[in-house]
């Protein structure tokens, strides 16, 4: 895969596809998706709302809601097994343990009515199995390790005590409690404002570097990104469009969708920002031919009618740099 590095790889998605089932019909929302994570890197997913990254991170945590989404197609590969097939009580096991998420909004992912420090200890109890008083002990180091003050209180007080940057800290503090192989961080600075979220990317960075753990990060903010991603795959549709080396997105995008995503941000001088025409369509009601066709600048004739495999174009920053666009189709 892009910029893999040769260190072990933790997780690997093979044309994963999770399909959406509704009365109105089916549908898939995670389409022929392949990647993967090594130990200490971080992997970017990006796109805008609706491209398919949470339910992506929800697909590998087997989160789905079972009546109406199910993953028809492909393997995820965690430690020489296939969670797809996997029971529920072994996903149990290796879910908050194993592979932990940091949650958009912790105030809704946190239990209202029980503190800090027991959220935080019954992680331990169900997964290392750690007795009553050493895990509260263990809560208050814990939360001391993702820089909050005073955590011999805080772990006796409630989430709604605490502030979004606080209550952040503790949702990486019980995502790291049973020191996972692999963390999903699904927009951790959501809500948050300016100062505090350069906090907690700090600290998720030197969390991962610490621990040496593997990071997937969901964002839309590609500057988060540029500052902390080895990898990044860019994601519409459902589909991976784009999966490269970080250096190699940046100075050398290939997907017109890509470019779009870079002309859209804010940068220094005089140049005008470039909003990426029309919007991300439905997944019903999906284009036929590329699912970028419509709102491409690029578009031509077979666009409307093929869609393009993800291959392989290698460019300066990266040999294996690959992209979906029949722009770069080999002749």
């Amino acid at each position: 895969m892009a910029g893999a590095s040769m260190s072990t790889c933790v997780l690997e998605l093979k044309n994963l596809t999770t399909a959406l089932f509704l009365d109105t019909g089916t549908t898939n929302v995670v389409d022929g998706v392949t990647l993967s994570v090594h130990r200490g890197e971080t992997l970017a997913l990006v796109g805008e709302s609706g491209c398919g990254k949470t339910m992506t991170a929800f697909s590998i945590l087997r989160l789905l809601p079972s009546s109406t989404a199910k993953i028809v197609g492909g393997n995820i590969m965690f430690e020489n097994r296939d969670l797809v097939s996997v029971t529920e009580k072994q996903m149990r096991k290796i879910r908050g343990n194993k592979i932990s998420m940091i949650f958009q909004e912790p105030l809704t992912s946190l239990n209202p009515v029980l503190t800090i420090g027991e959220q935080i200890a019954e992680t331990l109890r169900v997964h290392k199995k750690t007795p009553g008083k050493e895990a509260r002990a263990h809560a208050s180091a814990l939360l001391e390790s993702v820089g909050i003050s005073s955590p011999e209180q805080r772990v006796r007080d409630y989430p709604h005590q605490l502030s979004g940057g606080m209550r952040q800290r503790v949702m990486i503090a019980m995502a790291l409690a049973c020191g996972p192989e692999l963390v999903i961080a699904d927009e951790p600075t959501t809500a948050l404002d300016v100062t505090v979220q350069a906090q907690i990317m700090e600290l998720l960075h030197a969390l991962k570097e610490k621990q040496h753990m593997a990071l997937i990060l969901i964002t839309h903010d590609l500057g988060v990104v540029a500052e902390t991603a080895q990898n990044v795959a860019v994601m519409y549709a459902g589909r991976v469009v784009e999966y490269a080396d970080v250096t190699a997105l940046f100075h050398n995008p290939l997907s017109p969708y890509t470019r779009g995503l870079l002309a859209s941000l804010p940068g220094s001088g005089s140049r005008r920002l470039k909003p990426i025409k029309g919007m991300i369509p439905s997944v019903w009601e999906l284009p036929g031919g590329c699912k970028f066709s419509s709102r491409c600048e690029q578009v031509c004739n077979k666009c409307l009618t093929d869609e393009p495999a993800l291959i392989n174009h290698p460019t300066e920053n990266d040999p294996n740099h690959l992209v979906r666009c029949w722009l770069y189709e080999r002749t």
